[in-house]
């Protein structure tokens, strides 16, 4: 059986010498700056911003269980169904029972990492319903056959070109390299979808206690429509993803947009509190809520980690990561990809499993720099290691090289064991498959310090 950790490494090398890969990632991320660089000068102080966003989310997930019984009341007396899961399969099991009640064959989804995280559009399939992505980027990566390759921005890897030939192989249209004739053709078929479907399903950006509602920020207007037309709406939403209250929304909408496209703020924001009502003309007949665990509270217990959950998936600290830059998306092999991926989902998944995520990092911080609400992101990967280390999930490998160094630094004969001539083998076997694969092996000197000192031939 291949280790999780060997399929990233080889995906990680991969992609890392695929140089088309890295021409469209180095151009889409090139876009993505200058357009941070136009949406920050709105604020005048964006560190003042920061804090306040860090702040809140920070209480709010220290008081997260008495402000989600809040919402749940509120939302629950306008009408609206409010559905707890413990996990994947009981969000997958309640999704099934909602969906043999509404005879649903056809399903417009927009889009939601969530239903990312529990695999919903293969279970859908599973049981002979058809998922449809109407966010134009899932859909391009679904018609693909692959998972997003970023949190905001699903099909980043993929050229306009890319796109063509993809809509020319599956849809049978014409070739072209206009961006707005690809969108049009998209939304031709979108529009069909949304008249057909049962049922509509949604993720959340936010969940607003004080009033009940659901906040959803998007681009294209495919949210809205997934909602407005089909007679029954499901949101799926993880429980971390709540603000105590709708003012709120005057910092952090404006924070996700320009973190995450540079934007003042996104095209379409809004706010739902349940089905239609009986004076209002579209919308739902009901709409469901699922407030999804799923390793989060387990998170939450950890007081050093739990910081992790004020993420507002903005998805800044995967374009500001050096690593996620050269491997992308894909080679993560999990929903969250990048520097907040290798945080969340060793404790979402399972530290044995994932932890090499953690080591998948070269500690510079930029995350961090760049992460709205000033999770400290680069020293919860060193967190991540080093609860991997307490659990006894290293290799005997690593744990033998380690306990080899230890003795070498507690024992002056044994560091000086050989001279440089043995010690520069030990380095070439020892790094022959790792760092020395696409290095020069570090040289030592023909005598250590300590061997110069002895001798006096040092400087006054």
């Amino acid at each position: 059986m291949v280790e999780t950790s060997e399929t990233f490494l080889i995906a990680a090398e991969l992609k890392t010498f695929d140089a088309r890969h890295r021409k469209t990632i180095a151009k889409n991320m090139g876009k993505y700056r200058k357009s941070v660089e136009a949406g920050m000068t709105q604020y005048s102080n964006h560190e003042l911003a920061r804090s306040r966003a860090s702040f809140i989310k920070s209480n709010t997930i220290l008081n997260l269980d008495r402000l989600l019984i809040d919402w749940e009341q509120k939302f629950t007396s306008r009408g609206g169904k409010v559905i707890w899961a413990q996990n994947a399969e009981e969000a997958l099991e309640a999704i099934g029972k909602i969906m043999k009640s509404a005879e649903a064959r056809l399903v417009v989804k927009s889009k939601s990492m969530t239903s990312e995280e529990i695999h919903l559009n293969e279970f859908l399939e599973s049981q002979g319903i058809e998922p449809f992505e109407t966010d134009l980027g899932e859909f391009i990566v679904q018609l693909a056959g692959q998972k997003p390759y970023h949190i905001v921005t699903p099909a980043m890897h993929m050229s306009k070109e890319d796109v063509s030939e993809l809509f020319h192989k599956h849809l049978g249209t014409e070739l072209t390299d206009n961006p707005e004739e690809l969108t049009m053709i998209a939304r031709r078929i979108m529009r069909e979808k949304y008249t057909e479907a049962e049922v509509g399903i949604t993720g959340g950006n936010f969940l607003i206690s004080d009033i009940g509602g659901v906040a959803i920020t998007e681009n294209e207007g495919n949210g809205r429509l997934t909602v407005a037309f089909p007679k029954v709406h499901i949101a799926l939403v993880g429980i971390e993803k709540m603000i105590p209250s709708i003012e709120d929304l005057d910092l952090f909408w404006p924070l996700l947009a320009t973190s995450g496209t540079g934007q003042h703020v996104t095209v379409y924001n809004t706010i739902l509190s349940g089905p239609q009502q009986d004076f209002e003309t579209d919308g739902p007949k009901e709409m469901y809520v699922i407030l999804l665990d799923n390793g989060r509270s387990k998170l939450l217990a950890d007081k050093e980690k739990r910081q992790a959950l004020n993420c507002i998936r903005c998805g800044a600290c995967l374009n500001a990561c050096p690593v996620y830059k050269n491997i992308g998306g894909h080679a993560y092999d999990t929903t969250y990809s990048g520097p907040i991926g290798s945080i969340i989902s060793p404790q979402y998944l399972g530290l044995e499993k994932f932890k090499h995520l953690s080591y998948a990092s070269s500690l510079c911080g930029g995350c961090t720099s760049v992460c709205p609400v000033r999770i400290d992101i680069h020293n919860i990967l060193l967190l991540n290691r080093k609860q991997s280390v307490e659990e006894n999930l290293t290799n005997k490998w690593e744990k033998l090289g380690f306990q080899f160094w230890k003795s070498a630094m507690l024992n002056r004969k044994l560091m000086n064991f050989g001279g440089s001539t043995i010690k520069q083998w030990i380095i070439e076997i020892v790094f022959k498959n790792s760092w020395s694969k696409r290095r020069s092996d570090p040289v030592l000197a023909p005598k250590s310090f300590n061997e110069m000192w002895k001798s006096g031939k040092r400087s006054s």
